[in-house]
């Protein structure tokens, strides 16, 4: 029998931002995550991270309170589907930028 040898081969690619670039508000929704139901957050400490590992443009960042990057957000609502405690929802983009209107209004 014949040695056969193996080639392992990596990805030298770390994950980024979207490749299409910055989405703005162009998103129908936003995620918005609830701190208070999020795992890492609660516990402080890391576990779960389960938004980061499925959001497919790495927008996610892997901290103890979790934060979305919305520059490069596309609001697939992935993060949203896989959360096991149901932290993060999807909210319609037009009523947040109509929030952030009037309470920059304000300041």
């Amino acid at each position: 029998m014949d040695d056969v040898k193996c080639i392992i081969r990596t990805s030298n690619s770390k994950p980024g931002p979207g490749d299409a670039g910055r989405t703005g508000s162009w998103r129908v929704e936003r995620p918005v995550i609830d701190h208070q139901k999020c795992t890492p957050a609660k516990r402080q400490k890391s576990s779960c991270y389960l938004c980061w590992l499925y959001c497919p443009d790495g927008v996610i960042s892997k901290e103890l309170e979790p934060k979305i990057d919305l520059e490069y957000c596309k609001g697939c609502g992935i993060c949203a589907q896989e959360c096991p405690t149901g932290a993060i929802e999807m909210v319609e983009e037009s009523s947040l930028i109509e929030e952030e209107k009037r309470s920059h209004a304000k300041n």
